[in-house]
């Protein structure tokens, strides 16, 4: 009975290891995905109120208190007019392609 309760919790512990790094990468998407959505967020709030799109991603964080994570991210935000929404593109650093 016993070799079978440890045979079923390293089972347990070993397909929890496996599942890991599933998770972590979804929640990774997730987090990419949200912030994605976060900026565009911002920017077209700051149309509404200003008439123009911000020039920056600092612009946004000044005025608009968007809060990213750059230790763990890299936001692209590329404006191409002040009528254009930008162009925005969030990766998670030391991943492949960082």
């Amino acid at each position: 009975m016993k070799k079978l309760f440890c045979a079923l919790v390293a089972a347990l512990i070993l397909g929890l290891a496996l599942l890991v790094p599933t998770f972590s990468r979804d929640i990774r998407a997730g987090s990419v995905a949200s912030i994605r959505e976060a900026v565009l967020r911002a920017a077209a709030q700051c149309y509404a109120v200003e008439g123009a799109y911000p020039p920056s991603l600092s612009y946004l964080e000044e005025n608009y208190h968007l809060v990213i994570n750059h230790r763990d991210f890299i936001v692209s935000y590329e404006a191409f007019a002040s009528n254009l929404p930008p162009d925005v593109r969030v990766l998670v650093r030391g991943e492949e392609g960082t």
